[in-house]
């Protein structure tokens, strides 16, 4: 408070924000992983702090002693009866309260339950906290899902069913008519049932069943069903396929058996209902029946499952749990599973996927279809959930029109602009929510009508509708954190694509990974579009060598290695983004990769990966321990046009510092200055990257990978250029600090000079002044001459108007316009939300 006081007495036109005391100045630390990617710890205890109100209850697996488990719940310690929310017993690990928790202390345990109904003793006791401050979002009871299930069929879409009654009618005056006449004509002329051996193509039926299903919805035309019994008769006339090794096969002949069951229930004998009802559970019991086994609930996040087997077991439940007592276990789980771990892990409000941009897409089908179904059954509007209520605008940011992508995670490289399923989920969140957001992407980008995964939807509430040509919000920030995530996404100029310098940045608590990469502390810049530096490589096959040399791994990312060392594949190679602030000239934020570089994967899957693919996680490789103690990354970009990167770096012995920069353009490299220029004709415009240290480097480039990519593995219609990558090392040392600026020049304009003078350096209106002496506390400091605009991290008193600003020591402080006003922000580390064990403190 008497800091605020100082700010309005000593400075008229200053206003304050906040201060974020969430911590010193951190670097490596003892905290093994940030989340376990299988739970050993339950969750949550007085160490979390909780993502949600109300929290899950989460049991690792292997604590479960017996079939069931039964959850206690309360404010009491004692547990009495009447103050104490006490679970049923259910064969799951997971329990939520369905409720809203009161602020204050709570407290936890669990029992063993036998099928004989032998109750274990009670385990420890957990405790954890509720403030008033974490966001809240109840779900109803299962019960409450339960009790509307629909009377007959069709309810696989029952949220829309009136519509989709009434589409036939006028189906031919719908926009996307035309497309979706082509597509089920192209599935009407496959001749699969005709197959001698047709589970061989059972795969493909299903796919094709897509498109008849929805050309039989929206036309009413029963040539259309016809095709999909056909598919359905011949399948369940021929021997079936005993392995089912595939679960992406298993949910294609899923989608073919319970849409056919469901929309040809009455065209169906009464023995061929029975003997698809028999199929579907011999195929689901592979791949979703799984509710017993604790996997789910406790993994971090299994990619297959959660992009269509979650939504295809969801499906079986719905279809059946009314005469089945399987489906209905089934059913239940899948509910209580979306409201503990859903959407995105849980562990994951922000909008994004933690998966990165090129999966995004895969998840897209569950994302929309899940939330209508339950916010349909329950009465309860599940796209309060703060995960939906960022969507709109972290499509935008994360992924703006007419650009590539942030750039993080598997495919994130395989698309020029937002792919048809980004734009369809975000004409989805415009029309159920109008979030302003999702209709400015979907009036930029004008191709969710091309998406026709989801075009039942559009056929079946063509009545929701919003806007065709809104601006983006007048208010809409110049750059956004994605906290959970542990990204940043900063824009110059959004609204205008030919001007906007795009610059994000990726330090996560999901480590790296599963569909993640190697790339905490990495940064990927995009001018008008394209890439100007760029993680490289290309996603050609989950473990070839290529993509585990060379596309994973930390050396194809604009980060640093440590004696050519890089991050393993493993939540424990992890990343924090701490720090965040962001006005109209300068949008920064802070990274701490000093756990990330943490030795070589500990995951029976990338060990057998590796083996598979004949590649060792070896030093010469580029796996291994390091010495590393400190990697803090200070990232900025100086609107419009520039960025700078100030890295503090230490080890416990002297290490060689490879800094990265890569580039689909050749670097002309100026040693001397340790100057590097890269032109883009394409989009007529270059950069001008400049290094500084006090520690002698040595600048090298090449465009040819470790391991290149197999041309057999080439995808058809697409091309795969070598890209340049390049290295600055610098002599070995216990510390090193680096200073980079870059400066994007479009053709015709000249580039702002750059001018040092000692540790100051000038270029355009902006000065900044960092410590590269490793034996004095890091600190920059950054001014603009025209505004008073001001950033400082460090120790020091900065002045603003001739006034001293009192600070925390080792905070960053901005001073810039917020919405029109001139406010002081200051902060200090925010450390991530762990949900694994936490070292106690001593």
């Amino acid at each position: 408070m008497k800091r605020q006081h100082f700010f309005q007495r000593t400075i008229v036109a200053l206003c304050v924000a906040a201060l974020f005391p969430f911590g010193l100045q951190a670097q490596k630390t003892s905290l093994t992983q940030v989340h376990e990617n299988v739970r050993v710890t339950p969750y949550p205890q007085q160490e979390h702090t909780i993502y949600i109100n109300p929290a899950p209850l989460l049991v690792p697996v292997g604590m479960r002693k017996a079939d069931f488990l039964q959850f206690a719940l309360s404010q009491d310690s004692n547990f009495p009866a009447s103050a104490t929310i006490q679970s049923k017993p259910v064969p799951w690990c997971m329990f939520s309260p369905h409720r809203i928790l009161a602020s204050g202390t709570w407290y936890w345990r669990f029992r063993s339950i036998s099928k004989s109904g032998t109750e274990l003793a009670w385990s420890d006791t957990y405790s954890f906290s509720v403030t008033d401050e974490i966001p809240q979002f109840v779900t109803p009871p299962y019960e409450d899902f339960r009790k509307n299930l629909p009377d007959g069929y069709p309810r696989m879409y029952c949220f829309m069913e009136e519509g989709l009654r009434k589409a036939p009618a006028t189906i031919k005056e719908h926009p996307e008519y035309k497309d979706l006449i082509n597509r089920g004509a192209m599935a009407l002329k496959t001749d699969y049932e005709t197959n001698p051996r047709p589970y061989e193509v059972a795969g493909r039926m299903g796919q094709m069943a897509n498109l008849l299903y929805t050309a039989y919805r929206g036309t009413g035309e029963q040539i259309y069903a016809d095709k999909m019994l056909a598919y359905v008769r011949a399948l369940l006339t021929s021997t079936p396929d005993e392995k089912l090794t595939n679960d992406f096969y298993c949910g294609d002949v899923l989608f073919l058996f319970t849409h056919v069951y469901d929309v040809c229930y009455s065209q169906l004998t009464a023995d061929e209902r029975m003997q698809l009802e028999k199929s579907i559970f011999r195929i689901a019991k592979y791949h979703h029946n799984i509710q017993r086994k604790g996997v789910e609930e406790n993994h971090i996040f299994d990619n297959h499952y959660w992009q269509r087997a979650f939504r295809e077991m969801l499906q079986v439940g719905l279809m059946f749990a009314d005469t089945n007592a399987m489906a209905e276990e089934m059913l239940e789980y899948c509910y209580e599973l979306w409201a503990t771990r859903a959407p995105a892990s849980g562990f994951n409000r922000d909008g994004e996927w933690h998966n990165g941009h090129g999966y995004f897409n895969a998840n897209v089908k569950s994302l929309w279809y899940v939330p209508e179904l339950m916010s349909y059954m329950t009465g309860t509007d599940f796209l309060q959930h703060p995960y939906y209520q960022n969507l709109g605008k972290a499509l935008v940011y994360a992924w703006p029109p007419s650009s590539m992508s942030a750039g993080f995670g598997d495919g994130n490289e395989s698309s020029s602009t937002p792919p048809r399923q980004r734009v369809a989920l975000a004409d989805y969140i415009a029309r159920e929510t109008a979030d302003p957001y999702a209709i400015w992407y979907c009036s930029e980008n004008n191709n969710a009508a091309e998406d026709f995964d989801m075009r039942l939807y559009r056929i079946g509430k063509s009545d929701k509708t919003y806007p065709a040509d809104q601006p983006l919000p007048v208010n809409a920030p110049k750059a956004i954190w994605f906290e959970d995530l542990g990204e940043m996404a900063a824009h110059s100029n959004l609204p205008n694509h030919p001007e906007n310098l795009f610059l994000s940045f990726r330090s996560s608590s999901f480590g790296s990974g599963s569909h993640t990469l190697s790339d905490q502390n990495s940064f990927n810049l995009h001018f008008r579009g394209i890439p100007v530096y760029r993680s490289t490589g290309y996603y050609l096959n989950f473990y070839d060598p290529h993509n585990l040399l060379s596309y994973r791994h930390t050396r194809a990312h604009n980060t640093m290695l440590v004696d050519g060392i890089g991050q393993p594949f493993s939540t424990k190679g992890y990343g924090k983004l701490v720090r965040m602030l962001n006005g109209q000239h300068i949008s920064y934020c802070l990274g701490d990769a000093s756990n990330a570089y943490s030795g070589i994967s500990e995951y029976p899957m990338w060990i057998k990966n590796f083996k598979a693919s004949k590649v060792e996680q070896s030093v010469e490789n580029g796996f291994g321990a390091t010495p590393l103690k400190k990697y803090r990354r200070h990232l900025f970009l100086l609107h419009p046009d520039i960025v700078v990167v100030y890295d503090e770096l230490e080890a416990d012995k002297p290490v060689r510092w490879d800094w990265l920069l890569h580039s689909p353009a050749q670097f002309t490299i100026h040693s001397k200055e340790n100057l590097l220029t890269t032109t883009y004709p394409e989009k007529q415009f270059s950069s001008i990257a400049q290094l500084f240290s006090n520690s002698k480097c040595t600048i090298t480039q090449t465009d040819q990978f470790v391991s290149p990519p197999d041309p057999q593995k080439y995808r058809k219609g697409r091309s795969y250029p070598n890209q340049w990558h390049m290295t600055a090392t610098f002599e070995k040392s216990v510390a090193n600090r680096i200073l980079t600026v870059i400066r994007i020049q479009p053709d015709g304009t000249l580039a702002k000079e750059l001018i040092r003078k000692g540790n100051r350096i000038h270029v355009g209106p902006w000065e900044i002044t960092a410590e590269l002496d490793t034996a004095k506390p890091a600190d920059i400091l950054i001014r603009n001459s025209q505004n008073d605009v001001l950033f400082s991290f460090g120790n020091e008193n900065p002045q603003v108007k001739g006034a001293d600003l009192q600070r925390e020591k080792g905070s960053s402080l901005l001073y810039d316009q917020v919405d029109g006003e001139w406010v002081v922000r200051e902060m200090l580390d925010r450390e991530p939300q762990a949900t694994g064990a936490v070292p106690k403190i001593k």
